[in-house]
């Protein structure tokens, strides 16, 4: 016969009762290592380019700023 799955309530139970346990014995908790999602190439180009356009657009309007107070 296969073991009875527990419920919710005693497993949230039992994995305090392991931190608590943890805290005491000062062993630390093993952490899963959550691998970090990489960007697609054509994401990251499309990002640099969208930049490049905005800060062309900023001198642009800067050196419109400066000829308008020049006058």
């Amino acid at each position: 016969m296969a073991a009875k799955k527990k419920s919710k309530l005693a497993q949230r139970a039992s994995e305090l009762e392991e931190a608590v346990t943890r805290l005491f014995t000062g062993a630390a908790p093993a952490k899963k290592k959550r691998k970090k999602a990489k960007k697609a190439k054509v994401v990251k180009k499309a990002n640099s380019a969208a930049k490049k356009a905005v800060k062309a657009v900023k001198k642009v309007a800067k050196k419109a700023k400066r000829k308008a107070k020049k006058k």
